[in-house]
């Protein structure tokens, strides 16, 4: 299942608002135009991608993914967003997700749950419930089908041309380690592109270590590094072995269900 991160960076338009000073009178402040409201040029809207969870049964957990966001500024610094949620998944395969607001990491601010999701593999259900904004005690139901994660284990170094003198790969094995109490095997992707294959103009380097559960079919640990994006590590901590409570897998208690599936198309006939 390709998880995302419901999080959207959005710009917040703040006005100045005209404070009383001590001693002045309200019919005193000066007048202030309302304020226009205008479409800008320009801006960008991002979507950050988290974690593949399969639904592999027979192998469940519960756990909680750490995840830190460092973004390149243009002076050269770097912004870090952060936060925390829980997954789990029962031996049917069954899945459950938080997704919580990214937050700064140097500030106290604290986050808040968005979203719940759970996803039967069974039923080929899936609900997204919503807990802020327009959907807010809205559950919406859709299809669902699993994905794999795509991590190739393979204990061989391997180095490469990319097609068309885009760049070259290297692909190296790190061996094994033991992270939140499960063996874990590491490999290290870089992909080297040629300037001006994005409009680059020097190589680029783009690289994605992860360390993969066998066991649990899912990444312990992923750090992914692209001078575009910044650096994005997920590490999974407090895992434990087992059913999860069984509560994770009902719908939040006042909600309401909208269905948003396609309906089956019926035979025609003769």
């Amino acid at each position: 299942m390709r998880v995302v991160v419901a999080l959207l960076l959005t710009g917040v338009c703040v006005y100045p608002i005209p404070l009383l000073a001590q001693g002045q009178k309200p019919d005193s402040q000066p007048k202030v135009d309302t304020p226009r409201y205008r479409a800008e040029d320009g801006g960008v809207s991002e979507m950050m991608e988290s974690i593949v969870v399969s639904s592999k049964t027979q192998a469940p957990f519960t756990l909680t993914l750490e995840t830190e966001w460092v973004r390149p500024l243009g002076d050269g610094g770097s912004m870090t967003v952060v936060n925390k949620r829980k997954i789990a998944r029962d031996a049917a395969g069954r899945l459950y997700e938080e997704r919580w607001f990214l937050v700064p990491k140097s500030e106290n601010v604290g986050s808040q749950m968005t979203t719940i999701q759970i996803a039967d593999p069974n039923a080929h259900t899936l609900y997204n419930c919503f807990f802020v904004g327009p959907k807010k005690n809205v559950c919406e139901l859709g299809g669902y089908a699993s994905t794999e994660p795509a991590v190739d284990t393979s204990e061989k170094d391997v180095n490469g041309e990319l097609p068309d003198n885009q760049g070259s790969f290297s692909h190296k094995y790190l061996g094994k380690q033991i992270i939140s109490g499960v063996e874990t095997v590491g490999v290290k992707d870089s992909t080297y592109y040629n300037p001006g294959v994005f409009g680059n103009d020097r190589q680029m380097t783009v690289e994605r270590e992860s360390w993969y559960s066998p066991h649990l079919d899912l990444n312990l640990l992923s750090i992914r590094s692209d001078p575009r994006t910044g650096k994005q590590t997920f590490t999974a901590t407090e895992v434990t072995m087992g059913e999860p409570d069984v509560a994770l897998f009902e719908l939040p208690a006042g909600f309401t269900v909208t269905d948003h599936r396609r309906p089956t198309a019926k035979p025609t006939a003769n």
